[in-house]
């Protein structure tokens, strides 16, 4: 089986079904005939930009992208705690929820975010100055309300 191939039937699979984890999503794969090991489906994972969420992987909408739409709803779920330093923000998320906020966060493409760096449970998110990093503190704890 081709990367392609592959890759889309993982996008097809969390389209149709719940799948929360890895070994969820190699066994669905492994019963439509497609074998993949665990680092394989890691970087599928990566290269696809799955988010996981509560209700399993999915993956952000195009359009949800350009507006950021993603992002408040999963703000909401994950972020635990804001801290402003200059002109960074560390957002403090549960083990292992870092990476979705900070791929919502980038593909949001949000002009007050230079970009981000994740961790597993910590995101630093670079703005341009400490008067933005403010606002984006402020944008954040509303999403937290």
């Amino acid at each position: 089986m081709n990367k392609n191939y592959r890759q889309g039937q993982i996008l097809k699979l969390i389209r149709t079904q719940r799948i929360h984890t890895q070994e969820d999503l190699a066994r669905a794969l492994r019963a439509i005939g497609v074998p993949a090991t665990q680092v394989t489906l890691s970087r599928d994972i990566r290269e696809l930009g799955l988010l996981k969420t509560a209700g399993g992987y999915t993956q952000p909408s195009a359009e949800s992208g350009a507006g950021g739409s993603d992002v408040a709803p999963l703000v909401a779920e994950f972020v635990q705690d804001i801290r402003v330093a200059q002109n960074l923000l560390v957002l403090r998320t549960g083990p292992g929820r870092a990476n979705a906020v900070a791929v919502a966060l980038d593909r949001a493409n949000w002009p007050e975010i230079t970009g981000t760096v994740a961790g597993d449970d910590t995101i630093l998110v670079i703005a341009p100055d400490t008067a933005t990093a403010g606002q984006l503190r402020s944008k954040f704890l509303e999403f937290l309300k």
